[in-house]
């Protein structure tokens, strides 16, 4: 059962869209307050949702992989505070290209998008989240060294390890910090991103992570957690 906290915020980055989109309508109806981001102008449903929520719901626009249109996102949201930060963004390449076949430049579109972009946005943005608050990030099941065992869909796969790892040194730099740090892993999904052969649909995902996270609220440090709060190896 969700649980309803009104008056609450949330920053949302990557929202327009997939499980970010989902995200959005489901903060929303667990009674939050959403700034959520696009990564382009053109009209998202998050336009459409906004019409549906009586004031609740703020767009902005930002791409991640821009550090300067990160900048300028934080001067924007420099005198509000948040509940929780929560950075969803994800790409991936080819499923049929190992580490041999990728190019240089695919892979690296992928490292910046799923690992260096979403740490330059908790790095710039964290301090807009209250001292009790949460700060989460996207990661994926995919992301778990220890659970590799096929060797499929590497780039991505090293690029959600990368995610990690670089989620823990921030745990590790802010060490006295009282926040709950959080890398989700929402399964797979039925999405654009995921497939139609994912497991999941989107309504069997995104309420059970946003409990999870919430059930988290409190609980300082860094956990790598599933949809259904079990804890990912490393």
């Amino acid at each position: 059962m969700a649980h309803r906290s009104f008056g609450k915020w949330l920053l949302l980055i990557g929202a327009s869209r997939g499980l970010g989109f989902a995200l959005a309508e489901d903060y929303l109806e667990r009674g939050w307050r959403v700034v959520a981001t696009e990564r382009g102008t053109a009209r998202s449903k998050l336009h459409e949702l906004a019409k549906t929520c009586e004031g609740r719901l703020e767009i902005e626009t930002v791409d991640i992989t821009h550090p300067d249109q990160v900048a300028e996102l934080r001067a924007r949201l420099a005198s509000r505070k948040f509940d929780m930060l929560f950075v969803n963004a994800g790409v991936k390449n080819d499923d049929r290209e190992t580490i041999a076949d990728v190019s240089t430049d695919e892979f690296v579109r992928v490292m910046v998008t799923n690992a260096l972009s979403p740490m330059r946005v908790i790095e710039t943005l964290h301090d807009l989240v209250v001292p009790n608050g949460t700060i989460g990030v996207m990661s994926s099941g995919q992301g778990s060294v220890a659970n590799n065992t096929n060797g499929h869909y590497e780039v991505y796969r090293g690029s959600k390890a990368a995610l990690n790892m670089f989620m823990r040194s921030f745990a590790a730099r802010h060490a006295d910090d009282s926040r709950t740090l959080l890398l989700m892993a929402p399964g797979w999904v039925r999405t654009d991103m995921g497939g139609p052969e994912a497991r999941l649909s989107i309504e069997e995902s995104i309420p059970n992570l946003a409990n999870t996270i919430d059930a988290q609220s409190g609980k300082a440090g860094l956990q790598y957690l599933d949809y259904l709060g079990r804890q990912v190896p490393w």
